[in-house]
């Protein structure tokens, strides 16, 4: 068997970064994971040290290579994937000239709002007014060689010395800056903002060498052949291939993602539409419905409240409790996403009692960030799904949170026995572009490990979904 059959995967993430490599039968050889740190300089702010960011990623990937026994020479191809509308100013080499902003970054507020009253809509959420702000931090002689990209674009220059200044359309359907129906950069609304069309990546198929890693970088150039977002390259490896699949990925966030194929027929409240891939020049289409805090509700019970020492000690704590006894939660720590789609609302945790305890507390949450999961997805698939959902992502290990998920929503929820889909996604995408794999392939090898099935009943079900609608429309006002 050739070494030449295996591919390096790289998944940025919100938190951590995760390097793997891949092989023929399309199982994870090695792999390696990193926490990346997050910033919160003001309420509502998210940064990233850019240049740790790259060393990070560069450092996972020299972890998988080794921990497989291979070369960099033995390669066939590097895939990419990362954490969408993040934006990054870089030099002509590929070096950061300020922060990353996270996609969750909000301090761009006000000035989305000056935008829309001249009549252009733009998001904070979106990376456009993010390189406005970047931008205006850089001085003239500086800024007119700076590079504006998404983390995926950023790597892709890193990794290449600057050679290759590149993203997909998945990623820039979510900047603010590309022009949906067409599939072209929207060059009017460029000018508006002050850009350079020349700052900007050209946009690529998701699927598609693009150039080379710079030799010194891993000790050999090896193919960088797959960009894509997170969410849609975890789609892809979960076989949700066809129109109408729905799948949800358990990350930092929660993205419920449905298969609109190459044309969009219809757009439900509190969802938006996004390239799904492009793939040999041709675009699918993505309906998207966001839950803003998932996993990283997990990460605040450890790290802002200190409540458990690991992720690992949450769902035991929770189930030490047979319920969270009238304590309840809302999780929304960076808004509320679909179907409501309100950035202002913030986390509430009520019903406390002298009787309440940590594991009450923590019980709370994951049950709600299970019913906005379900909310999500019945955005999409209705009030009754009809068919199961598919999950991945890293909390999709946590059994509570996919059995509440399940009785939410009414409906099964299938877990594949690889969780890291989105890594496994960057790979396949890869392969695909270098010819070791096929759709068809990549589809077929999808099975569940686990299914969980709804066990509420349909009358309780409706109750607990009513108290949870006037719980999040007293979280809405208690933040307007």
């Amino acid at each position: 068997m050739s070494a030449r059959e295996h591919v390096l995967g790289i998944d940025e993430g919100t938190t951590g970064v995760r390097a793997a490599v891949v092989g023929p039968d399309g199982a994870i050889r090695a792999s390696a994971y990193r926490e990346i740190d997050q910033s919160f300089p003001q309420p509502g702010w998210v940064e990233h040290d850019a240049t740790r960011l790259a060393e990070t990623t560069r450092a996972v990937c020299r972890e998988a290579i080794a921990a497989a026994r291979l070369e960099a020479a033995d390669l066939a191809a590097v895939g990419i994937t990362n954490q969408r509308a993040s934006a990054v100013v870089f030099d002509e080499r590929g070096r950061p000239l300020g922060p990353v902003l996270g996609w969750q970054d909000q301090r761009t507020l006000d000035r989305c709002g000056e935008l829309f009253a001249q009549g252009i809509f733009v998001l904070p959420n979106m990376a456009a007014t993010k390189w406005d702000w970047l931008l205006a931090k850089l001085s003239p002689e500086v800024r007119r060689k700076a590079r504006l990209g998404t983390i995926d674009s950023f790597l892709a220059a890193s990794l290449s010395g600057g050679s290759v200044h590149a993203s997909d359309h998945s990623n820039f359907s979510v900047t603010g800056v590309y022009d949906l129906m067409a599939g072209v950069l929207d060059a009017g609304l460029i000018e508006k903002l002050g850009f350079e069309m020349a700052m900007l990546p050209r946009l690529v198929d998701s699927s598609e060498v693009v150039g080379e890693t710079a030799q010194q970088i891993f000790g050999a150039s090896v193919p960088i052949a797959a960009l894509a977002g997170d969410q849609h390259a975890a789609m892809y490896a979960q076989g949700c291939h066809a129109r109408g699949m729905v799948e949800l990925e358990l990350g930092t966030s929660g993205m419920v993602k449905r298969n609109e194929g190459e044309g969009l027929t219809e757009l439900p409240a509190g969802t938006y539409p996004l390239v799904l891939w492009a793939l040999d020049g041709r675009r699918s289409f993505c309906l998207e419905a966001p839950v803003l805090t998932a996993g990283a509700t997990a990460q605040w019970l450890r790290d802002g409240l200190g409540i458990v020492e690991n992720l690992a000690a949450i769902e035991p704590l929770a189930r030490s409790v047979p319920s969270a006894e009238g304590v309840w939660a809302v999780p929304a720590f960076q808004g509320l996403g679909g179907p409501y789609l309100d950035l202002n609302a913030r986390a509430v945790i009520g019903g406390l009692s002298r009787a309440s305890t940590r594991a009450h507390v923590v019980r709370a949450l994951l049950d709600g960030v299970a019913w906005r999961c379900a909310e999500a997805w019945q955005a999409l698939a209705g009030p009754v799904p009809a068919a199961p959902l598919r999950v991945g992502g890293g909390a999709a290990a946590n059994d509570l949170l996919l059995q509440t998920l399940a009785d939410a929503a009414g409906a099964p929820v299938e877990r594949p026995a690889v969780l890291e889909r989105a890594v496994l996604g960057a790979a396949f995408l890869a392969g695909r572009a270098v010819g070791l794999w096929s759709d068809e392939k990549v589809a077929s090898r999808w099975t569940a490990a686990r299914v969980f099935e709804p066990m509420m009943g349909a009358d309780e079900r409706g109750e607990r979904r009513r108290l949870w609608e006037k719980r999040i429309a007293a979280v809405r006002e208690l933040s307007a």
